[in-house]
Order: C-alpha cells, then structure tokens, then sequence
C-alpha cells in the first residue's frame, strides 16, 4: 500500500477536549474521525487494526467449537417485553417505531434473540450442548460517550451464548470460553487480568469481567498479589483489621450547632472519621425510602447496596425531609422510621451518629442499640467500597492494590434468566421438558485497540504489537527524487509482500523529518528506511517498540524481518 495513495490524514496536534492516549493518538494517527459524539469512522488503517483482532477472535471461538452466525441489529419489540427487558432498560436503549407504529429496537446486545432462536429450534438433549457468536454492530444511547472509542454509542462486538442442558454443562462451556478469552488477549498483546464482576442489566449469579490495565480506565480494580484474588473495586471484599476503640461519649445527645458533614462532625469531636455512623438516604425502587450506615471513613459500594435493596437512587433533600422529619446532615439511625442496611463494619464498635433533630448528633450509638431503637429493622451486610490498603478478603493475610483499568470482555452465567420466560426449553432422556441453561459472553474489539494503544505508546506515537498492527512493515524512501533508491525501495515493496510481509511504503515527496514522525506515529513493529547506502543494497532496519537500528545487507532483509517481527 503506498501512502501516496492511503487515506491516512495525520496531524501534529491533540484532538480538542481529548484526554485518554488512544483517542489522542488514534485520531493523530489517521486511524478514526469523528461524525458524532460516540459515533466513530474508521478509516483504512484503523479498520486494518479492527480486522485483525476480529479475524484473532473468529480463529479462537471456532477452536473451541462455536458456530459463527449473524443477527440484526433492528429487532422487534415483543421479544424485549418478552424477557422484562423492555421495561428494565431505560434511556439507553435506541427505540423506534416502524411505518405501520410497531414498536423497535436497535439492538445493545442479542440475549433475546438468541433465546428466541433456541425455542424454536432446540427441541432435544440430543441437540445440547451448543456455542454460537457472532461479529454485530450494536447501539447503545452511551450518557457520557467519552475517551475515544472507549465509550461510544455504537461499536462492534463479539457476543458468544453458550446453550446447555443443566449447570455442569454451563460451567463447561464457561471454562471453554475463559480459555479462548486469554488466548484472544494474549495473541493481542494485552496485559490484562480476570476479575468478579457485576451482571447488571445481563443477568445471572456469576459474572467475570476482563480488564486491561491502563491509566485512562474508567473502572478500577482491586486486587491481591499474594493469592490472586480480584474485582472491581466496586464488588470486591474489604476485610477489616482490628483497631483500638476511641473514646466515644456516652449514649445521649450532644449540641451540635451547624456540624453537618463528617469533617465538620470530626473536627468538631477531635476524633477521626471513622468514630462516626455516615447515615445515607436513597430511593429504592422496591422499598421505597431505605437508610444505608457506614462507617464514616467508609464510601457506599452502589453495586453492594444494590443487591440488597434493588435499583436505587439517592434521596433529594426535600425527600430526606419528608421521610426522617429532618435535614441531611443530622439524620441518624436511632429511632428513624426507615428501614436500615447497615455495613458489617459498625457490628462492632461505639460510633457517634446524627441524633434526628437539628444541630445535634448522638452518642455511644452501637450494633445492640440500632436493633432495639429501629422500628422498621436493620440488616447488616458488606456496603462499603474497599480501597488499597485493605486487608485480602480471600487470604486474609495480603494487602489489596488498586489499578485503573479498561474492560475489554465480560462473561455471564445467565441460568435460566431469558429461557424460562421466552419458553427455551428441550426435552430430556425421560421426555420431560426443561429449561435450557445459558452464558453470554462479550468482547468490544474497539476496546481491545484503545487498550492496545494505551498500553504500548511512547511520545512518539503508537507501538503496536505484530499481531494487530496495521502493517508489518514500514518502508520509507528519504529521497523520493533519488532514482537509486526509489527503484531499491520499489523492488522491496514488490518482494516483501510476496515473502508475506504486510508493507505500507512512503513514497511520498515530503522531508525525511515528515516521513520518520509519521512512521513513528503509526507504529508499525518494522520500520525499514531506504536511504543514502540505496546503491550497496544496504537498508536501515529500525524496531519500532525499542528504537534499535541496524544496517542490514537487503538480501538478509527478510531473515532480519522474521526476527523483529516475532519479538514484537
């Protein structure tokens, strides 16, 4: 491909408002343009990086026995209403109407589908288990769309469901899928690591979320070096060391005038935050008003709380009002008519906490006085979000670490979640009819370069590794009126493809300065420069990932080629 003739508009500056590197270098690298927000084109070399890591991901499902198929983005309404999805998912998903005012969806993921695919056509065990993906486009109407193609409103992906007669079978079929995933990352050239996940809006008991680590993430992980253990810092476990008990006044009220905020309230008592109950009023969606404690140098896990009390939102002041009699800033556990989740970290321990009556605060409040004083009744579970430093919930002996991290795959163990309402059921060897059990399982290819990028750059641009990179090889002529080297950098540009080389060559009537920046801006592992020793049949052969260079006789070029190549 000669550059001449490539659409590949570099440019020098920063994208305006652009703050992760992948989205700086894939819009200076001539990679993608932006229609709209979320809305990306890929431009030919970009789309040469989204091909390969599709064509990784088609080689590593098919191994491990999963049938390719296609489904459409436009669906139907009904099998949305079908699964109780329809009225679950809110803003966003994309909804329309067609010409005769049917209701439609543009699709964000093909659960519905798949399973309404199952019920018709699985009839028997005989027929279980089975794997089948595809390569789609989906649409999601993305709040914040952000960072690039990290978070867009449309994107392609690879979803995988797994169809199996009983859980043996979807373990079996999960583990099938954990195999390919690290296949996939580790032909990539990611470095990445598997976490618990959340299942959300997808469903299901268990969930695994893929990540790879990047400063620009938007998710954040903690984990245990010692034992392995890791999950988003938003489910993992927080263990809890011993710490002395502060000297806390006893049980009453105390005068408070103005002390809202737990500073004001340690600052006020001298005494460190976590001496206080942090009393958090939300909305949930099936009990209405709900009080959540922590302790006060503690932060509320939203996806903890949630899966004890359901969706939820936080209270508006004049909801707090209404419900405890009192404003934010004084609301307490004892005596309030709410009913309260507590975190387990305030089963033991004396803590002082709002007092439910204005400018003042109460003291020597413990686990044994929430339950008599509590009329609606207190539930105690993990709510707070653990943070570096806490103890290993698993080991219980390591110290858990924190990284920023982008997602780049998820898996699901869906049960019976979409095969019971949408009636996918088989047959078995008794000739009972049972529900099919099923996974989902999803790859952002997108993701998958942006985390590339994010973990293979330098000031000079993109580092890409072999297996995804748009090209292999990078020839530039630096004089392209020199007839000596344009007709050695021709002949080079004839031969390395035919050796299976990937070439993109410079041939255009620009600086040599011009022609390295964008070389090195593009990233190609191999970047061979035809220059000044053109008439001896000697190149410069340059490694892009660590700048070496060496003068190579061009009838070894292809030797030293497959050398580079297989390190990068």
């Amino acid at each position: 491909m000669r550059l001449s003739q490539l659409l590949l508009p570099t440019v020098k500056e920063d994208p305006a408002g652009a703050e992760a590197v992948s989205h700086k270098l894939m819009v200076r690298a001539g990679l993608v343009r932006q229609l709209a927000a979320g809305i990306y084109v890929f431009l030919p070399a970009g789309w040469r990086v989204m091909r390969k890591i599709e064509a990784i991901i088609r080689e590593e499902m098919d191994r491990i026995g999963c049938q390719e198929l296609l489904m459409p983005v436009l669906q139907p309404a009904d099998i949305w209403q079908e699964s109780g999805r329809w009225d679950e998912i809110q803003e966003e998903m994309f909804r329309l109407k067609d010409r005769k005012g049917a209701d439609m969806a543009l699709a964000m993921t093909h659960e519905e589908v798949i399973t309404w695919l199952a019920a018709r056509e699985i009839r028997s065990y005989k027929q279980l288990p089975q794997l089948w993906y595809h390569i789609q486009t989906k649409e999601r109407d993305e709040a914040r769309p952000k960072s690039g193609i990290l978070r867009t409103r449309e994107f392609i992906m690879k979803d995988s469901y797994s169809l199996d007669r009983d859980v043996d079978g979807l373990q079996a079929s999960y583990e099938k899928h954990m195999y390919a995933y690290d296949r996939i990352y580790d032909r990539c050239g990611l470095e990445y690591l598997m976490v618990d996940g959340d299942s959300g809006m997808m469903g299901g008991d268990i969930s695994h979320e893929y990540m790879a680590y990047a400063d620009a993430g938007e998710d954040e992980i903690a984990f245990c070096e010692g034992c392995g253990y890791a999950a988003n810092v938003q489910l993992a476990g927080a263990g809890l060391d011993e710490e002395p008990q502060l000297e806390i006044p006893p049980f009453g009220d105390i005068e408070t005038p103005g002390v809202r905020t737990i500073e004001e309230v340690a600052g006020f008592f001298g005494l460190p935050a976590r001496a206080f109950m942090k009393a958090l009023v939300v909305i949930s969606e099936d009990e209405g008003p709900v009080m959540a404690l922590l302790r006060g140098d503690h932060e509320l896990s939203e996806l903890k709380l949630r899966r004890v009390i359901g969706e939820f939102r936080l209270a508006t002041g004049d909801e707090v009002l209404e419900a405890q009699g009192v404003e934010a800033g004084f609301v307490g556990p004892i005596t309030t008519p709410l009913p309260v989740v507590a975190d387990e970290a305030l089963c033991s321990g004396v803590y002082l906490a709002g007092a439910n009556k204005p400018d003042h605060h109460k003291s020597g409040v413990s686990a044994e006085q929430l339950a008599e004083a509590t009329p609606a009744g207190v539930r105690f579970a993990e709510l707070r979000e653990a943070r570096a430093g806490d103890r290993c919930p698993q080991c219980g002996e390591g110290r858990l670490k924190s990284a920023r991290t982008i997602e780049i795959g998820n898996i699901f163990q869906l049960g019976l979640k979409y095969s019971v309402p949408m009636g996918a059921t088989y047959l078995d060897e008794a000739g009972e009819e049972r529900p099919i059990v099923m996974g989902s399982y999803g790859i952002g290819l997108a993701r998958i370069a942006a985390a590339a990028i994010e973990q293979h750059h330098d000031e000079r641009g993109i580092i890409w590794p072999r297996a995804i990179a748009p090209f292999d090889v990078h020839v530039a002529l630096v004089r392209a009126g020199d007839e000596t080297q344009r007709a050695l950098a021709e002949r080079l540009c004839g031969e390395l493809p035919a050796a299976g080389f990937e070439v993109v060559f410079d041939d255009r009537d620009v600086s040599a300065g011009i022609k390295f920046a964008d070389a090195d801006l593009l990233g190609c592992p191999a970047q061979v420069v035809v220059g000044k020793r053109a008439a001896e049949g000697v190149v410069e052969l340059k490694s892009r990932a660590t700048g070496c260079r060496e003068d190579v006789a061009v009838h070894d070029l292809g030797h030293a080629l497959r050398a580079l190549l297989a390190s990068a």
